[in-house]
Parts: C-alpha cells; sequence; structure tokens
C-alpha cells in the first residue's frame, strides 16, 4: 500500500464488545470514522474488525538461556504480528529492544526493563539479582528504563526448604514500590505460591504475573485494592513437566506446582468472579513460543470467563488497562480482520484475514 493510500474497512467494525460499525477509514495511518474527501487511492478490506490483541505477559528479546541476537528478537516480534498481537506489554527482558520502536511493522512494546529478582532465586542470565537492600535502587532504575512498569520476582525455590517461598522482606517490597510510584511507574511481580502475594498487595502493588496461589483469604484484598492478574494460563500448562522434571531433588516443591496446576482454572475463574482485573499473557519468549495471544484467549474462556470477556482481556479491556487506545477516532490504526465474529466462536482468532499496523496492511 503506497504512503498516500487510504484504507477502506467494511463489515462489522468492533470498536467495543457491544459497540458495532460499519466502516473506518484509515488516512496517514490514523483512524477515522468520516469518509475523506479527495481519497485517490483507495484500497478496501472487508471482514469483521478487532483492535490489535494485546500480549500482557511475553518477553521479546529473551529465550531459556538470557538474550538472544537482533534478528531471533526480529522474528519473535514478528510471529506475535502475525497472530495478531500489535501492543505488547514485555514483562523483564535483559534485552535492549528500543530499535523496535523504529521498525513501523513491529508490534508496539510497553517495557518493563529487565527482572529484578533475589540472588540465586531465579532463572541465570534473566534478571538483576540483588538484596533486599538494594532493591529500591534496581526498581528506581528499571522505572527509568522501562516504559511505566517494573518487573519484580515475587517468590521462586528457596533451595533449603525445598519448595517456593516469597524472596523478599515486607519492608522492602513497600519502600521499592512506593519509589516505582514516586517514578510514575506501576509494578508487577512474577508470583506462583501464595505466602508473597498478601504483603506485595498491601505494599501497593498494581498487579501479580500468573498469581496460581490465590487464595479464598487473598482474593478478597485483590478484589478490594483493584490488583489486575496475568495468568499466562498456556504457560501454567507446563507445571506437570517441570514438577517431573524437579521431583527427584525437589519434592515437596513438585507436589506444589502440581496442586497449582490442578486448581488453575478454578483459581482463574474464582478471580474473576469476585471482580479481579484479568488480561491475556503468555509469557512467551523463555521456553515458549511467540504467537500464542489467540490460544491465551481460549484458555480463559476455558477457566470459566464469558467468551465476550475472555475476548476483552485481550482486546478493549487490555488496551484500556495499558493506556492505549482501540478503535478510536484519531488511534494509531492497529487492527485485525478476520472471516467471522470472534465474539461468537474464539477460534476465529488464530486465522486473522488481514494485519494493520499503524495503517499498513502487513500481513
Amino acid at each position: 500500500m503506497s504512503e498516500r493510500a487510504v484504507l477502506h474497512v467494511k463489515g462489522r467494525i468492533l470498536a467495543g464488545p457491544d459497540e458495532v460499525r460499519d466502516e473506518l477509514w484509515v488516512v496517514g495511518g490514523r483512524i477515522s470514522y468520516d469518509r475523506p474527501s479527495a481519497a485517490r487511492d483507495v484500497r478496501t478490506v472487508e471482514g469483521w474488525v478487532l483492535p490489535g490483541l494485546v500480549d500482557a505477559h511475553c518477553h521479546v528479546g529473551l529465550d531459556r538461556h538470557g538474550a538472544v541476537p537482533e534478528d531471533v528478537a526480529e522474528k519473535q516480534a514478528l510471529t506475535d504480528r502475525d497472530a495478531g498481537a500489535l501492543l505488547l506489554r514485555d514483562a523483564g527482558s535483559p534485552s535492549d529492544t528500543r530499535w523496535i520502536d523504529d521498525r513501523e511493522d513491529l508490534p508496539k512494546i510497553i517495557r518493563a526493563g529487565r527482572h529484578i529478582a533475589r540472588t540465586r532465586r531465579y532463572i541465570r542470565n534473566y534478571a538483576w539479582e540483588v538484596e533486599p537492600d538494594d532493591l529500591v535502587a534496581y526498581v528506581a532504575q528499571e522505572a527509568r528504563r522501562g516504559d511505566g512498569w517494573v518487573k519484580l520476582v515475587g517468590d521462586w525455590i528457596d533451595r533449603d526448604l525445598g519448595d517456593l517461598s516469597a524472596c523478599w522482606p515486607r519492608g522492602a517490597v513497600e519502600a521499592a514500590i512506593a519509589e516505582a510510584h514516586r517514578l510514575g511507574a506501576r509494578v508487577t511481580a512474577h508470583c506462583f505460591a501464595e505466602d508473597s502475594l498478601r504483603d506485595l498487595v498491601e505494599a501497593g502493588i498494581d498487579c501479580v504475573e500468573h498469581a496460581t496461589g490465590l487464595t479464598d483469604e487473598t482474593i478478597p484484598l485483590f478484589a478490594e485494592r483493584g490488583v489486575a492478574i496475568v495468568p499466562t494460563l498456556v504457560n501454567i500448562a507446563t507445571f506437570p513437566a517441570l514438577a517431573d522434571g524437579g521431583e527427584s531433588k525437589f519434592p515437596r516443591w513438585s507436589a506444589h506446582m502440581r496442586r497449582l496446576h490442578e486448581r488453575r482454572y478454578d483459581t482463574v475463574r474464582s478471580a474473576y468472579d469476585a471482580g479481579i482485573p484479568v488480561f491475556v499473557g503468555t509469557d512467551a519468549g523463555g521456553t515458549l513460543p511467540h504467537g500464542l495471544a489467540p490460544e491465551e484467549v481460549a484458555e480463559l474462556a476455558k477457566a470459566g470467563l464469558p467468551p465476550v470477556e475472555a475476548l476483552a482481556a485481550g482486546t478493549w479491556k487490555a488496551r484500556e488497562w495499558l493506556g492505549r487506545p482501540g478503535l478510536e477516532e484519531g488511534a494509531p490504526a492497529d487492527l485485525v480482520v478476520y472471516d467471522a465474529d470472534p465474539r461468537a466462536d474464539l477460534r476465529v482468532l488464530t486465522d486473522p484475514r488481514r494485519v494493520v499496523l499503524d495503517g499498513r496492511v502487513v500481513a
């Protein structure tokens, strides 16, 4: 499509779960609901239209061993894009991926800087590994480097206990979260288990990743404080294999991981029923491939979210939560076109007809 071309999108424009329009125009890379008066070069696309999908937990520039070369990071971003995920919240990466911002053909990324973990309490080569006395300084550093988010590792296996346990004392996370907020950043944390959650929420955290350790005692606390969760169910599906691999060395941890896996759908449904904001995230880029946002939407529905709510968790509501526009007048034209109504059948999401990024048909 030429630089001066106007894109005419016809069909059913799903500007919201109940807000449906018949057409939109893309002029200069931005959405307009008014027909341009002097369009010469017009290209028409027809179908069911959503704002670009959101993967609110992925890792561009990261694999199971740590940072990857730029060409690998590019392939990761392209895989997400071709699956329709045009807005990514990168929940921790040691790679500098700012160069992606200069590429009009790659998804938009909201970065959380690099993970901040306790010494020897996370995956090697992923995080800054520090002790509690240094936590505030590193949070300030990553708040300045990121795009409004900081990522903590809230719990990990304690080799002495042989099980998951909280990484940070209460006072340290209170001070760290307060510093992030002072600098205008929100804070999220990796948490599999139960015992770190209350301290993090009462310290003012904004979001928890995975959140498999939610219980009847902590769910009301999350709901009362408005703390969001990103369950990453496509990643939680790997827990049984992880448990099998660690059985001989850490049997207590293995049993714990299996319990968390067994109740994963009940946990997410209970959180949703209590009013906790739930969003789509895949945890792609560690051991999982990119491009799984449609599968995660389906997993949320399998957990018991109404299909339209599962869809909203990866589109309209997710964009609002992250402060990015959807299919609004004047917004960047980041949208995905499908052959059928995804509200009626979420399987439609796995086969986009067209992907439009900044007004250009890119896939």
